[in-house]
């Protein structure tokens, strides 16, 4: 019988179609990744301090204060105006809109709408990809994305801001996590570890690094959401020249739309196939088919006792991994830096991690690389307890540390778990697993 993986080998399984599709996975990857600090970006709040009856020069307090700071103001019990630190030239757009102190809850409704779109938007754009094909919720998400980010650009009131915010969250997680599953879909298994940690991780981290410091650049938080727009010259060029996942026009039984992609990779990659190749390989799959359901779903995986237990440990593990990241930030949370270089120091971990999942992870196997991390990051956890006792003194560059090597252990296993969980999943709900068990935020 012949399998999706060995017919694709007969097409060639590396060749200039994958390189075609390689690069433009990873051009929206680069592009993408402003839409990832959109809402950190909307919600950051500088030190802000008020201004009533204060002279010009005077210093900033040590804290910000909603409160007039001297008693010679017009009115002690409110204020009128109020100043803010500006990092490195940036206006924010909690400075522009003044959503802090008695505004503030505007800001933080906004935002768990985002957060709330971000769970519902994680799930249903991984029904539809399993449902409608990976390519076009690809661009949906995008489009999607760039619709909701431009729209925050204008004036308008906190219903209004609750609703843009809703769907930027819908889309936030789906765009790079059907991204892995088009190259994890098209590429044969002794190269998905190296196309998955360049394409998708390593093109990302150069995506936000870069993206932090084009924040400083354009100064503004409107002009930045301009420029989120770029993805949208890419979608058609994707949309042409990226077929669909032949895997999963054969789980959904599109034996002819399958056949036509599989023509196009063979003729783009100057392979000569017999016809009888491909009636060969649809009688064999309609004949494994046959007792398959049309339209499985995330509730038949939980019936079937293998596939449930290895979803729950996935998702297990997905869980204690991100509580892991928010324990490792939870030491830098008071220290005096710019949230620009807070950040730049966060990404930096991503380039270690996937530098050691390339080296590691094809040599050692899966399961022997994520048990390793897991006993390194236990092992971190102790030393950190010792180094971060209240005997213990907790200097600067101490915290830093124990931030950044704590974040390369976080990343290493969330990006080695991902990988593990689109390999055990089979085609047909492996998107809608995706989007339950692949979840990690960027920024923090």
């Amino acid at each position: 019988m012949l399998e999706v993986d060995e017919v694709l080998e007969k097409f060639g399984y590396f060749s200039r179609q994958q390189g075609i599709m390689l690069l433009l996975c990873s051009l929206i990857n680069l592009l993408s990744s402003m839409h990832i600090l959109s809402n950190p970006l909307i919600n950051f709040v500088p030190k802000y301090w008020c201004a009533d009856g204060l002279d010009p020069g005077a210093p900033p307090p040590n804290e910000s204060s909603c409160k007039p700071l001297y008693n010679n103001s017009t009115n002690s019990g409110t204020c009128n105006k109020y100043n803010y630190e500006v990092h490195m030239g940036f206006q924010s757009f909690v400075s522009e809109m003044n959503w802090i102190c008695d505004e503030a809850w505007k800001l933080r409704k906004g935002n768990s709408y985002f957060l709330a779109g971000r769970l519902i938007g994680s799930l249903f754009m991984g029904y539809l990809a399993d449902i409608l094909g990976r390519v076009p919720i690809v661009v949906l998400t995008n489009v999607i994305a760039i619709f909701g980010n431009f729209l925050t650009i204008f004036d308008m009131n906190v219903d209004l801001f609750c609703i843009f915010r809703f769907i930027c969250g819908f889309v936030l997680n789906s765009n790079f996590a059907l991204i892995r599953i088009l190259i994890v879909e098209y590429m044969r298994p002794s190269l998905r570890t190296v196309c998955l940690n360049i394409c998708v991780d390593f093109i990302s981290y150069l995506g936000i690094i870069s993206t932090i410091w084009i924040v400083v650049l354009v100064g503004n938080w409107r002009r930045f959401m301009l420029l989120d727009s770029l993805p949208i010259f890419v979608m058609p060029i994707f949309f042409y020249f990226v077929p669909e996942s032949v895997q999963w026009l054969i789980s959904r039984k599109k034996y002819g739309q399958a056949i036509a992609a599989l023509r196009r990779v063979a003729k783009i990659n100057g392979r000569q196939i017999d016809d009888n190749l491909f009636k060969e390989f649809i009688d064999d799959c309609k004949l494994s088919q046959q007792n398959t359901k049309n339209t499985p779903n995330l509730l038949h995986l939980l019936r079937t006792p293998r596939l449930r237990r290895t979803f729950l440990i996935m998702l297990l593990e997905v869980m204690i991994i991100l509580l892991f990241n928010k324990l490792v930030m939870y030491h830098i949370r008071h220290l005096k830096i710019s949230p620009f270089v807070r950040s730049s120091l966060l990404i930096t971990s991503i380039l270690p991690a996937c530098l050691a999942i390339i080296i590691l992870q094809d040599r050692i196997g899966r399961k022997a690389l994520a048990l390793t991390i897991r006993l390194l990051i236990v092992l971190f956890l102790l030393l950190s307890c010792v180094l971060l006792s209240p005997a213990a003194s907790h200097s600067t560059p101490l915290l830093l540390s124990i931030f950044v090597i704590g974040n390369i252990f976080s990343d290493l296993a969330f990006y080695s778990n991902i990988q593990y969980t689109l390999e055990l999943i089979p085609t047909c709900v492996r998107s809608q697993t995706s989007s339950c068990c692949c979840r990690k935020s960027f920024w923090q």
